[in-house]
């Protein structure tokens, strides 16, 4: 299996705060990989510069063969928070649709090929019965999947999610959780953020975080107590049972249906 990222000695800075130390990782093609650390570990940093969004400081990071800048318009990036100004009047089926705008010709009217890959996304994320509602008028739940959709609907080689399932209700957590996993399956490498141990386990390649990468690999060779502990700082702290670390509940913001904090 080739790489679709590759990172070398890599430093990310955020003006004199260094966030991610000198480190090394690779993302696999084809396949799920799941960045996993405690709060201010570098996840976030970490995903923003593959998605071009900040630079490297040190150090060499390709992404599909190419530097991030260059790789964009083959990556799709559905961040975890986005605001839309009150009373904006942006429906649910236009809001896909701007996942298209790149692809569109010179009068900027969709295509059939357009109007299709946005009902495709839309029906795998089962909102095609909100289409003609406003962004302001929608949970949560149902917001995250009007942005993932738009992030399936773009031409793409790779999906980029920070946190995609934070704080969802149960029905949107697992249509999500379902295009996740389906990805995949149609050739496309999914990246993605997370604070849950299990998500982790359950992706096909893992990079811990801790200010740095500690550890790159499957994730029976990732997640091992001793790497958990070096990140978590939980060394004493271990199930009488099964020696696992147990984890404290970690503080970040979570979004429920009904709650006007997500926005497009």
């Amino acid at each position: 299996m080739t790489d679709a990222v590759v990172g070398r000695h890599v430093v990310i800075s955020r003006g004199d705060h260094v966030a991610l130390r000198e480190s090394d990782f690779t993302v696999p093609s084809g396949a799920i990989t799941a960045i996993i650390g405690p709060n201010g570990s570098g996840k976030s940093t970490l995903l923003h510069a593959i998605a071009g969004l900040i630079p490297v400081s040190n150090g060499s990071l390709t992404v599909l063969g190419a530097t991030p800048a260059l790789s964009q318009s083959d990556l799709a990036y559905v961040l975890q928070y986005t605001t839309v100004p009150a009373g904006t009047p942006l429906t649910v089926a236009e809001a896909v649709m701007m996942a298209r705008f790149p692809s569109l010709g010179f009068l900027r009217r969709p295509s059939s090929r357009d109007r299709e890959r946005v009902q495709q996304a839309m029906e795998r994320l089962d909102i095609t019965h909100l289409a003609r509602r406003h962004l302001t008028e929608l949970s949560g739940g149902q917001r995250q999947r009007v942005y993932v959709a738009q992030g399936i609907a773009q031409d793409h080689r790779m999906l980029l999610l920070d946190e995609p399932l934070t704080g969802l209700d149960i029905t949107s957590a697992k249509t999500i959780d379902s295009i996740i996993h389906d990805e995949p399956t149609r050739g496309c490498s999914v990246l993605l953020t997370t604070h849950d141990l299990e998500e982790a386990r359950a992706a096909d390649h893992v990079i811990l975080t801790a200010g740095r990468v500690v550890a790159s690999g499957a994730p029976a060779d990732v997640l091992t107590p001793a790497n958990l502990a070096e990140a978590y700082g939980l060394g004493a702290l271990h199930d009488p049972d099964t020696e696992a670390p147990r984890f404290p509940t970690e503080h970040h913001d979570h979004v429920h249906d009904g709650e006007p904090d997500r926005g497009f």
